[in-house]
């Protein structure tokens, strides 16, 4: 009882702690200044660094201006949404921001014209009809960093920078295969895209680092490759579950692929809890109360359309199954070696 409450904490603390820090990152192309569609307020754009790199973080700066002052307005309450042709490929819910600008760290993974629209539905805590102002980016190549190696060069653009990595090129089937399953599968919805807005966020804050560090540690590629394999088992499993490109054929085929991560790759940690070591059956009730509310949940939030509501509760349906496929193969194993023990 007391790790199921704890679970579902956890699960609700890391689904909320990208949304909750996006706004902390503190901002340049140079700053572009436009007036809100309602003619309310001013708001200012720049990247750092001026031209941002494929596949490096980029800090989008935004600043509210008060148009007659011209200063900085404090408290804002802002949506963010950045798209590039008629996709969305990143966005943030309704934040506040005491200081009136912030910065919003994302890292553009192809060429192209991409726009930033900035939502503007609060000034000094009082609610006002949504105004936009939307900005152009031009993001093109940049000048590798390692010109000896050119299949560096492109390495960013397949977004798995991980994989990449450890298979040694974009062109690896296995990379090629990770890519293909999210543009055409996952991305293909609007549920699956929402969620992946969600995950970029965390992974991108850290695989650039980890796909270096590999690179110049081959042990450590070796391991990360042997760790995917698994994973690529398992997507190939969902892919020919999925039934056409529906949110709902998305979500029972992320169900299905959470629940397997878990049991696969996270089973030992639930050894470290005392019911499962005791062998005690987790509490049925709790586990479809929990998936119960999600799913409800998931369900609203496709049904409304509300982008920002969606990558909460996507978010949270991946981390509940992913918890509870944990929980189910480590009590498992454990009842199985019981059984094994006591026949020995």
């Amino acid at each position: 009882m007391i790790f199921d409450s704890k679970l579902l904490k956890l699960s609700l603390v890391l689904v909320l702690l990208p949304l909750l820090i996006l706004p902390v990152f503190g901002q340049t192309q140079s700053q572009q200044i436009k007036l809100t569609s309602g003619g309310t307020i001013n708001v200012g754009l720049s990247t750092d660094p001026v031209n941002p790199n494929l596949g490096d973080q980029t800090q989008l700066k935004i600043s509210f201006l008060n148009k007659q002052t011209k200063t900085i307005q404090q408290h804002i309450d802002y949506r963010v949404t950045v798209t590039q042709g008629k996709n969305q490929v990143f966005g943030i819910p309704i934040t506040h921001t005491a200081e009136g600008s912030v910065s919003i760290p994302y890292q553009f993974q192809d060429a192209g014209d991409y726009q930033v629209t900035v939502s503007v539905e609060g000034i000094l805590f009082q609610p006002i009809p949504p105004e936009t102002a939307v900005f152009s980016l031009a993001i093109g190549s940049t000048q590798p960093t390692q010109p000896s190696q050119p299949t560096q060069q492109v390495q960013p653009k397949s977004g798995c920078l991980i994989a990449t990595a450890a298979f040694g090129s974009e062109l690896a089937p296995q990379v090629q295969f990770l890519r293909e399953y999210r543009d055409n599968t996952i991305m293909a919805t609007v549920a699956g895209s929402s969620f992946l807005n969600a995950f970029n966020t965390v992974y991108y804050s850290f695989s650039p680092t980890v796909a270096d560090t590999e690179r110049t540690h081959p042990f450590l590629q070796e391991t990360v490759r042997a760790g995917i394999i698994p994973l690529l088992g398992i997507l190939q499993i969902a892919k020919l579950s999925t039934i056409g490109n529906s949110n709902l054929s998305v979500i029972m085929s992320g169900i299905m692929t959470s629940s397997l991560i878990g049991a696969v790759y996270l089973w030992p940690a639930g050894l470290a809890v005392k019911s499962i070591r005791e062998t005690k059956k987790p509490n049925p009730t709790i586990m479809i109360t929990i998936i119960s509310g999600v799913l409800f949940l998931t369900l609203i939030s496709i049904v409304t359309g509300n982008l920002q509501f969606m990558m909460i509760t996507t978010s949270a349906t991946v981390l509940t199954f992913v918890g509870l496929g944990a929980i189910y193969s480590s009590w498992a194993i454990v009842k199985i070696m019981k059984k094994a023990n006591t026949f020995l």
